[in-house]
């Protein structure tokens, strides 16, 4: 298939409850509920994608009312951020978690060697996604990766982009692991996922650097209390002071004029 088909239903038969931050759609999930939904959605051959959003995605959709509506398109649009699931507790869902690009990556890797899914990486800089295939598999023995492809600093060509389909519908993956950052592989996901004859497109972000070795991860402590950005911003301050001095006070100030209003938990 070359082009979109609008025939194909791409809403998966069951998705999580959402609750909204923002105006986008954030589902009502822990880490538990990501993997069993995505295992479920690849045993039914179902066609989504699943967005690991925090405050930079959120600010995004805010911006981009077409990336607004490709989160909500999403089969998934998982709270990876404690801003997003401290304002689940504070509406009452209190079994709301975090859940976190590298740990779902983890998570599913680890189960891949008993279910029989198989894994395909597109994104990261060259040789990225060598890395992190070989670091997974030494993790997880039987993890069984059919393909990686590491993409140009660049525009791919309609060429290039043809054959990178062909590539992923010929190693016939049952998860595409999607590491272009926020919001470009979001994109990339709701626009192929009508070519790609793949079950579940999950869009990672960093998590490819981390997992590979590349980058260090926050400590655990500043994961839970909300600084991973901190810790972030002091390893890559070139990079990132810019989106983080802006989005982050852009953040809390529409949330406390209350441009938030509760809505009721949509199923």
């Amino acid at each position: 298939m070359s082009v979109l088909d609008p025939s194909i239903n791409f809403a998966p038969s069951w998705r999580p409850a959402t609750f909204d931050v923002l105006d986008v759609p954030i589902s009502a999930i822990d880490p538990e509920q990501a993997v069993r939904s995505i295992e479920q959605w690849v045993e039914a051959r179902a066609r989504t994608y699943v967005c690991i959003t925090g405050v930079h995605g959120v600010i995004e959709c805010g911006r981009d009312a077409a990336l607004r509506k490709i989160h909500e398109e999403a089969g998934l649009v998982t709270p990876d951020g404690m801003p997003l699931v401290w304002m689940a507790h504070a509406r009452g869902l209190s079994a709301v978690r975090r859940v976190y690009g590298p740990d779902l990556m983890r998570r599913l890797s680890a189960r891949a060697p008993r279910t029989g899914h198989r894994h395909f990486y597109y994104g990261g800089a060259e040789g990225v996604a060598d890395e992190l295939r070989l670091r997974l598999q030494a993790e997880n023995p039987g993890l069984d990766v059919v393909g990686v492809v590491s993409p140009p600093f660049r525009p791919m060509t309609d060429a290039e982009d043809a054959d990178l389909v062909e590539t992923i519908n010929r190693a016939k993956p049952d998860i595409l692991w999607v590491g272009l950052s926020t919001p470009k592989q979001e994109r990339w996901m709701n626009s192929h996922r009508g070519r790609l004859d793949v079950p579940v497109m999950i869009g990672v972000g960093a998590a490819f650097d981390f997992l590979s070795g590349r980058k260090r991860q926050a400590p655990y402590w500043m994961q839970r209390c909300g600084l991973e950005w901190f810790f972030r911003l002091i390893s890559e301050p070139r990079r990132l002071y810019r989106r983080y001095f802006t989005m982050i006070p852009l953040f809390l100030f529409r949330v406390l004029r209350g441009n938030n209003k509760p809505r009721r938990l949509i199923k």
